[in-house]
């Protein structure tokens, strides 16, 4: 299985997350917009997560939440710009626990040889945000995540 790279760069206010997957643009996009298939991906494996909301057209809504083996649970939720398509989405993404704090993930998925190169680009408020974002395992909680992806649509194909 392949490592998602992740680009910080230093005094910008971004995370560029790549991986190619080798499975069809298609198939990637409808782990994205189906929420059967979005909770059985996003996130760490030791949460159980559900899609409470996941309407992916302009001005549509998402929200998840992450429950642990405590019974502690982790919401987040956002708002797609445009319609998503094979090729682009565009949504917000906040945490629940930071109110007021708003990210901007651009979401771009590039038919490639022998498959799909999937590329987020997460736009924060400050670069102080985005390195307490990373400060809290980001790196590998997105690369786990996009393991998961790998294997998941492996299988389904």
């Amino acid at each position: 299985m392949r490592e998602t790279d992740l680009i910080a760069r230093p005094g910008f206010p971004q995370i560029v997350a790549r991986r190619e997957l080798p499975v069809p643009r298609s198939s990637v996009f409808r782990a994205f917009i189906e929420p059967d298939l979005l909770s059985r991906w996003i996130g760490p494996d030791n949460l159980e997560t559900t899609v409470e909301i996941l309407e992916p057209r302009h001005g549509g809504r998402w929200r998840y939440v992450h429950r642990d083996g405590l019974g502690n649970t982790y919401v987040f939720h956002g708002v797609y710009h445009g319609d998503p398509t094979e090729e682009r989405i565009v949504q917000t993404y906040e945490f629940d626990s930071e109110p007021g704090v708003v990210y901007l993930n651009t979401i771009d998925l590039d038919q490639i040889v022998g498959g799909t190169l999937l590329s987020q680009a997460t736009v924060f408020q400050s670069v102080d945000h985005r390195d307490r974002y990373l400060r809290t395992g980001a790196a590998a909680a997105i690369n786990h995540s996009f393991s998961r992806l790998e294997a998941l649509l492996l299988a389904e194909i």
